[in-house]
């Protein structure tokens, strides 16, 4: 069985942010679109950004979001910018390995990192919540043309909307590494996460059927 990865505190904060993002201490609004609202942080150290994302789903549960967003056999169907995705466990951790395809004339970048799902009961119902954070564990070689990410955080917190659908809190922070123009990494963080969302809402619809043929298939 596997090992608690992240500390309870950790978990506590995020879900806090679903009903009240702490934005104090420099954050400032980027964007909104789609039902999608970001705000950002700019790091000194690397002079990137890091970003926090409310959105809704309007007809997909949280319940469903989150197996979706764990299910990364899934994930190779509907996330075109998946080239190699697995998971293994690495003293007695969860250890997930990545690649993802980058724009034409720039190097594709993967990631080795850890996550753990959990749920909860908050003043604002039943939440889930996911923890996702890079380790050197599992001693993953990098591969020749591929820029390996090392410093990488995501947390996502699901939520009923109090409707049909699900609200989502997403915070997230990576650097890329290499020479990236400002200009589309800020068109990245504009239309990628907000993009992320729509065809994840989509994958959602399609997920029961998805667990059907698998099912079908296995047997």
């Amino acid at each position: 069985m596997a090992v608690v990865t992240f500390e309870d505190k950790e978990f506590e904060n995020v879900c806090k942010e679903l009903e009240s993002p702490q934005l104090d201490g420099g954050w400032e609004f980027f964007t909104e679109s789609h039902d999608v609202q970001i705000h950002r942080l700019y790091r000194e150290e690397s002079g990137l950004y890091e970003y926090k994302v409310l959105g809704t789903l309007s007809d997909v549960s949280p319940s469903v979001c989150a197996d979706v967003y764990m299910d990364l056999e899934y994930r190779k169907h509907w996330d075109s910018y998946v080239n190699e995705l697995y998971e293994r466990e690495v003293e007695g951790k969860k250890v997930i390995y990545w690649h993802v395809n980058f724009p034409m004339f720039m190097s594709n970048r993967d990631y080795v990192y850890m996550r753990e799902l959990r749920e909860f009961d908050v003043d604002c119902g039943h939440v889930w919540a996911v923890l996702a954070q890079s380790t050197t564990l599992g001693d993953v070689p990098e591969k020749d043309g591929v820029i390996r990410v090392d410093d990488y955080k995501c947390s996502l917190v699901f939520a009923s909307d109090g409707k049909q659908g699900t609200k989502a809190f997403m915070y997230y922070y990576d650097n890329p590494k290499g020479m990236i123009p400002t200009f589309i990494i800020n068109w990245a963080a504009k239309t990628g996460v907000p993009g992320f969302l729509t065809s994840m809402q989509k994958a959602c619809r399609k997920y029961p059927e998805f667990c059907s043929k698998r099912k079908t298939a296995s047997s």
